[in-house]
């Protein structure tokens, strides 16, 4: 028969795992949101294009120079050519005519397509990249949708802000609601902790055993969290199966890594500071709890 003690106590350390699981997630979903805006927005940084139009008159051997140049830059992320040819019928097919319909000398000029690496997409950086670009004699224009950039980047910056508050708020929010729980299990035991003060009992020795079952209820709750994560990213990603692109092993890894540290570092420091409350807690105000 299991006395009533013993149920008592199970009941406490699942009430707590149960409850330090419900934190652990929510912290890891913040954590995962904040991560994944990050790359969302780098994907979109490095869409922007920068077209640099040639001279009409520019040979296929100055177009490669050009091209080895563009190449050699530390902000290229990829380069793509646009021959006169492919422009005239890309230009075709916007305007819903046919390519013959052109009349006398293909009048679209040859370009570069310049997509640049996320930290340089901004207009700072393009204030050092364009001026040398715009100086070539090869290069009759140069266009960048620099007013764009600005606004996604001013966009990013506030939704970065407030999303690291909601970490920051939710962080305290869990270690509150995580300590209270381990309390509460702890308060329970009191006088267990009580007697072993009694009978003399080192601090160190009476704390081990509660910082070692809060630190275990830490690991099952992460594991517990990290496991219903992932599998909220997998119906995610089987939803739209473009996420799968922007949730990197990184992210995983680091959501993972915050929810597991977070998980063992609140439960152990909540064990540690209730149980050396009732340590240096007197014999009268013990019973009167």
């Amino acid at each position: 028969m299991v006395s009533k003690k013993s149920e008592g106590t199970s009941m406490n350390v699942i009430t707590a795992c149960i409850s330090t699981t419900l934190m652990l997630i929510l912290l890891g979903t913040v954590i995962f949101f904040v991560c994944f805006a990050h790359n969302f927005s780098n994907s979109l940084k490095e869409n922007f294009t920068v077209t640099l139009m040639l001279d009409e008159n520019v040979t296929q051997k100055q177009a490669y120079n050009i091209q080895t140049q563009l190449r050699k830059l530390n902000c290229t992320r990829s380069l793509n050519y646009v021959s006169k040819e492919k422009a005239q019928k890309e230009m075709a097919q916007e305007l819903g005519t046919e390519q013959a319909e052109f009349l006398g000398d293909n009048p679209m000029p040859a370009s570069f397509e310049l997509r640049l690496k996320s930290e340089y997409a901004n207009s700072d950086s393009l204030e050092k990249i364009l001026p040398p670009l715009k100086a070539d004699s090869l290069i009759v224009d140069v266009t960048a949708p620099q007013n764009l950039m600005d606004s996604l980047n001013r966009n990013i910056r506030h939704i970065s802000t407030v999303l690291l508050i909601v970490a920051l708020l939710l962080t305290l929010v869990s270690f509150v609601l995580i300590n209270n729980t381990i309390r509460l299990s702890i308060y329970a035991r009191r006088m267990m902790i009580r007697t072993m003060r009694l009978v003399g009992a080192s601090y160190s020795f009476i704390r081990r055993p509660f910082l070692r079952k809060a630190v275990t209820i830490g690991i099952v709750s992460a594991l517990i969290a990290c496991s219903l994560l992932a599998l909220g990213v997998y119906y995610l990603v089987k939803y739209d199966p473009e996420m799968q692109a922007l949730i990197t092993w990184q992210i995983a890894a680091l959501t993972a890594g915050t929810v597991i540290f977070c998980g063992i570092l609140i439960t152990w420091l909540s064990a540690y500071v209730s149980v050396s409350r009732y340590l240096k807690m007197s014999r009268e105000k013990i019973y009167k709890r």
